[in-house]
């Protein structure tokens, strides 16, 4: 099970099949309701037909810049579930996210000489080191999309002061503050001209698909985007932005994506473990069942 602040329009159900192991994956959303997800979330750790239950549309905490944040809202819900794994998606947004560009890489990608914009390194720090170990000229969008002050960092080191300096005040405000996880996905995309340049200085935007979303511009041409959880909806909006290549860095069941949190909570109920996997086993459960990232042309 996947329990979500995000909102209710995105649930979804899939089934899977891992070895001799059958698992369906659901997907329910609280549409920024807390006191429900805290509900749902010790109604899940009841259910004995729950194996494991993952986290959306909030993280428990960040690792980033060498360091671990703990996001103080959400540290309650953690006492919540005492018989499950509860995972945030965060095991898998390190190595394995950044496994993602090998991946590409092999596949035939090649990223020297591309401009990309991670919108939240934050929370995708492998992800967005792996694109600047890759070759791509790498900017960082983190103070723009996270607290609205419009500059781009435009170089890991500026970053990582950044991140330290700033991470520990974030963490600790309230979480609707920094990420819209209730928001609808029909919201309508918001236009600037500051955001409309930005995204054309770009031949690849990698990150949360709320944000890689949010400011849109609608005649991209050429454009990759690198991104988590998408629905054929929001495959058919990046299609009509002009968007030509799409990557989630996890397996589409279904017509969909997983999110993280998800993919996070298949992979430790398959192990048959009640806590978080190490990220090695991670990768090495992917590579067993067939999982890979999926690559779309648009």
């Amino acid at each position: 099970m996947s329990i979500s602040l995000g909102s209710s329009a995105r649930n979804h159900q899939s089934e899977v099949q891992l070895g001799d192991q059958h698992f369906i994956i659901r997907r329910e959303g609280t549409d920024g309701d807390f006191a429900l997800l805290k509900q749902r979330l010790i109604e899940l750790d009841a259910n004995p037909q729950v194996c494991a239950i993952g986290l959306g549309g909030t993280d428990l905490f960040l690792n980033a810049a060498g360091r671990t944040y703990h996001i103080r809202e959400m540290k309650p819900l953690v006492r919540l579930v005492e018989n499950k794994a509860l995972v945030d998606g965060s095991g898998l947004k390190g190595i394995v996210e950044a496994d993602t560009i090998r991946y590409l890489c092999d596949a035939g990608l090649r990223f020297a000489g591309k401009r990309a914009l991670v919108t939240s390194a934050v929370d995708r720090w492998g992800l967005a080191m792996a694109l600047n170990e890759a070759g791509a000229d790498t900017d960082y969008g983190d103070l723009y999309y996270i607290l609205g002050i419009r500059a781009i960092l435009s170089n890991e080191r500026m970053l990582t002061r950044a991140v330290r300096l700033l991470g520990p005040i974030a963490v600790r405000l309230p979480f609707s503050w920094l990420y819209p996880s209730a928001a609808d996905h029909k919201s309508q995309t918001v236009r600037h001209q500051w955001t409309d340049k930005l995204y054309h200085n770009y031949d690849i935007v990698a990150g949360d698909y709320k944000y890689v979303a949010k400011y849109m511009p609608p005649d991209l041409d050429d454009v990759w985007v690198i991104t988590n959880t998408t629905t054929p909806k929001d495959v058919d909006f990046l299609r009509s932005r002009g968007v030509s290549k799409l990557v989630t860095t996890t397996p589409r069941l279904d017509g969909r994506s997983l999110g993280t949190n998800a993919m996070e909570a298949l992979l430790v109920a398959a192990a048959g473990k009640k806590a978080a996997l190490a990220p090695e086993h991670y990768l090495q459960l992917l590579a067993e069942y067939n999982l890979h990232p999926s690559i779309q042309d648009l």
